[in-house]
């Protein structure tokens, strides 16, 4: 059964530009895809994951427990997304499909004649491709969420640079804050990815997991408004190249 879950894994992730974005439309970490499909694999794709990767593919119960040779033997195609009936190929242009939707990328604009200052916008153009069902399993509704590219080493080893991640923005007070789980923030109109913490009278702790070279940031609420630091979402995804 793992022989077969494995290879019927490798044909669907083949099929994906980057093995994060195979990872994304199945809802979990490509750490674990890795895991799973290297030449010495270093763990077994459970009954828990199939499930979940055949209902992000719209594949039926069942169907990566069984030989696909067809599909296993087809030529890979560079540019391909899976769909209920198959492998399709697929390009920035292709349609939506009805159990796809597209989060956008926050990106940092520097203002014409600002001296310098930026402010963080949403992209017209930069975007990912998620399942619906992935994102409503997960507890957020599509339209809050959007994508934030990992800049720099604070995050390491968990998030390196240049990752991404999958932010929700309904998730953005101080009082929606559960210690130690991460999210994004807007400091002065940069975008920065750190675990928070709630601390006494509405103030922060801002903690990154490379805490040799980036140690602890404490504000309080006054603080919080003088250096413009807001909170723009929960992180409920995210993915990294290695």
């Amino acid at each position: 059964m793992n022989t077969i879950r494995r290879d019927n894994l490798r044909a669907l992730s083949a099929r994906y530009p980057t093995q994060a974005e195979f990872a994304a439309a199945c809802g979990t970490a490509p750490s674990v895809i890795s895991q799973i499909v290297s030449p010495n694999p270093k763990r077994n794709l459970g009954d828990k994951l199939a499930r979940r990767i055949e209902a992000a593919a719209g594949l039926p119960h069942g169907w990566m427990d069984q030989v696909q040779g067809q599909i296993a033997k087809r030529s890979v195609q560079p540019n391909a997304s899976i769909e209920s009936e198959g492998i399709q190929e697929w390009a920035d242009d292709t349609p939506l499909d009805d159990d796809e939707i597209e989060l956008p990328f926050l990106k940092e604009v520097e203002l014409s004649a600002g001296g310098g200052k930026t402010v963080i916008e949403v992209s017209g153009t930069r975007k990912l491709r998620f399942g619906k069902y992935t994102v409503r399993n997960l507890g957020v509704q599509p339209d809050q969420a959007v994508c934030v590219s990992i800049s720099g080493n604070s995050m390491e080893p968990v998030l390196q640079n240049g990752g991404t991640v999958a932010v929700d923005r309904a998730k953005n007070k101080v009082s929606d804050v559960v210690d130690g789980k991460m999210y994004a923030i807007s400091h002065a109109g940069h975008v920065r990815v750190k675990q928070l913490y709630r601390t006494a009278r509405g103030g922060l702790r801002l903690r990154s997991f490379n805490r040799d070279e980036h140690p602890d940031e404490e504000y309080t609420a006054d603080e919080l408004m003088a250096e413009e630091i807001t909170i723009i979402g929960r992180v409920f995804w995210g993915a990294s190249f290695f």
